[in-house]
């Protein structure tokens, strides 16, 4: 049942239950930043929730799973040129997950999933696991940004028309939001909301740091006029099918 995936919707006695069976606890990191001149800013928190929604149910019927409430801020100084964007440092991000994972640990959880939907929480969160693994004795953290399976990104290239992946605000992004909340998408402006199509040094190996007004002026990667809620639909199922996939992984634990 879908209710019994959440972690807050439960009772204590239900939480310890599931601690005692070794839950999978998900832990769905997002950012709150401008994507745009069409969608809104929790774009990133909301697409890591509905990946780990899906993901979770998926799981739920091999083994049990909690997925807790959203971290919806995340490293976004990049984005703070554009007005609506919210931003943590690194050691006050570094030190909300740390406090979220030592609370889940004291209560007998053992395997937490950090299911991450923010480009610019990557490289923090690799470190923060790295660093919470030696702290917590016993923990388990891991973490994942859906897109960036392979698997994933294989079948999401075959999806899209005009971007290989996902790209900020741009035709993969769209596209979920015009599947989840289309209310919140100014479909007006689609046709004009195009923009670059890549950023400089992307993927190159080297890290750069500027911000998001000089890579691209409306603050988009890609093409949004091309997006449809057909496309993410297919996209949402992908990013959650790989995810479950991870998550069953007894390698991974």
């Amino acid at each position: 049942m879908e209710e019994q995936i959440y972690w807050e919707q439960l009772r204590s006695p239900q939480l310890k239950s599931l601690a005692d069976a070794n839950a999978i606890v998900v832990v769905p990191v997002g950012s709150m930043e401008q994507h745009g001149p069409h969608l809104p800013v929790k774009v990133d928190a909301l697409l890591a929730t509905e990946v780990a929604r899906r993901a979770a149910l998926k799981v739920q019927t091999h083994q049990p799973i909690l997925v807790t409430p959203t971290v919806w801020c995340g490293l976004a100084e990049h984005h703070m040129d554009f007005c609506g964007t919210l931003t943590l440092d690194f050691e006050t991000f570094h030190a909300l997950l740390r406090n979220l994972c030592r609370s889940i640990r004291h209560h007998g959880f053992r395997r937490i999933f950090l299911l991450n939907g923010h480009g610019g929480n990557i490289a923090a969160l690799n470190v923060i696991c790295s660093e919470l693994v030696r702290e917590l004795d016993g923990l388990r953290v891991v973490s994942g940004t859906y897109w960036t399976l392979p698997e994933v990104a294989e079948k999401f290239a075959e999806i899209l028309e005009v971007q290989q992946n996902v790209r900020h605000a741009g035709e993969a992004e769209t596209s979920m939001m015009l599947a989840l909340e289309p209310e919140l998408v100014d479909q007006s402006i689609l046709n004009q909301a195009d923009g670059t199509l890549e950023i400089p040094f992307y993927g190159s190996g080297v890290s750069r740091w500027v911000s998001f007004k000089e890579v691209s002026a409306n603050g988009v990667i890609g093409s949004p006029s091309v997006a449809t809620a057909a496309k993410g639909e297919l996209l949402l199922e992908v990013a959650a099918e790989g995810i479950a996939g991870v998550l069953q992984n007894p390698a991974l634990w």
